[in-house]
């Protein structure tokens, strides 16, 4: 009987608390700090509807896909330093079976396209064929606006050093964990990037990264010291709010295909 009893305050107390079917929210909430909503406002704005990718690492709707692995329509030569300068060319890097694959002397190149903070997908892999040792095998990079390097590396079975393997916010954070897979298979880098801000020649805000390596948090939400910059401590300047993603060319003939972005500003 207790029992019994006990069952049934519980779905009394349930059904007085869930609600109606029809229930659009509620008015006479406490507002939300800091916001003109109430908790369960019915006049806040609803999100954008966003598809999905069809498959996993798919583009979702509202993505801009940068290569599809069909050409460099988006892209174009460029060079790196003190942010990226394109060139009026176009890549000269092989484009072959659905991706693009560094050549190797024929240097690095930009979107056309500039962005600030943005979600981005990146599929890569090292050469199969395994040559040298440390920072000379599979390197290349991950230039958000051509400043912030995640540093792409075959980092299997490869010791250099921490801040420069795979994953690594270059020459400033190693990741968290090494989430390599062998090489010549694809990798993917889920990026959330947000830019730095400034108000004349003052940093506001400093750049932030979240890194996912192959479905491994390896940075989470790290704050950047600065541009990337080599056996040197990064500082800011001032830049633009907006700059091309750029893909490094260091010599060696890494892959890279199914590349979109989302604005997220």
């Amino acid at each position: 009987m207790r029992l019994l009893l006990l069952s049934t305050v519980c779905i009394v107390s349930f059904a007085q608390n869930k609600p109606a079917a029809d229930d659009k929210g509620f008015t006479d909430t406490p507002m939300l700090p800091g916001l003109p909503f109430h908790v369960h406002d019915p006049a806040r704005p609803h999100p954008p509807v966003v598809t999905p990718g069809a498959q996993p690492g798919g583009a979702p709707s509202d993505a801009i896909v940068l290569f599809n692995g069909s050409d460099f329509s988006k892209w174009s030569a460029a060079k790196l330093g003190n942010g990226v300068t394109l060139a009026a060319s176009a890549p000269t890097w092989k484009l072959e079976n659905g991706f693009m694959e560094v050549v190797p002397g024929k240097g690095d190149i930009a979107t056309k396209e500039k962005f600030g903070d943005v979600q981005l997908h990146i599929e890569w892999a090292a050469p199969s064929e395994v040559r040298g040792n440390s920072q000379s095998r599979g390197n290349s990079g991950v230039f958000l606006q051509g400043r912030y390097e995640v540093q792409v590396l075959d980092s299997f079975d490869n010791i250099t050093y921490a801040d420069g393997q795979a994953g690594a916010v270059y020459g400033q954070w190693p990741p968290l964990a090494n989430a390599a897979r062998k090489p010549g298979e694809w990798q993917t880098y889920d990026i959330l990037f947000e830019a730095p801000k400034f108000e004349g020649e003052k940093l506001v805000k400093p750049a932030y990264l979240t890194v996912i390596f192959n479905g491994v948090v390896v940075q989470n939400h790290r704050e950047a010291m600065g541009p990337t910059v080599y056996r040197a401590v990064a500082k800011y300047v001032p830049q633009p709010a907006e700059d091309s993603l750029a893909l490094q060319n260091h010599g060696n003939p890494v892959r890279y295909r199914n590349i979109w972005i989302r604005r997220l500003n």
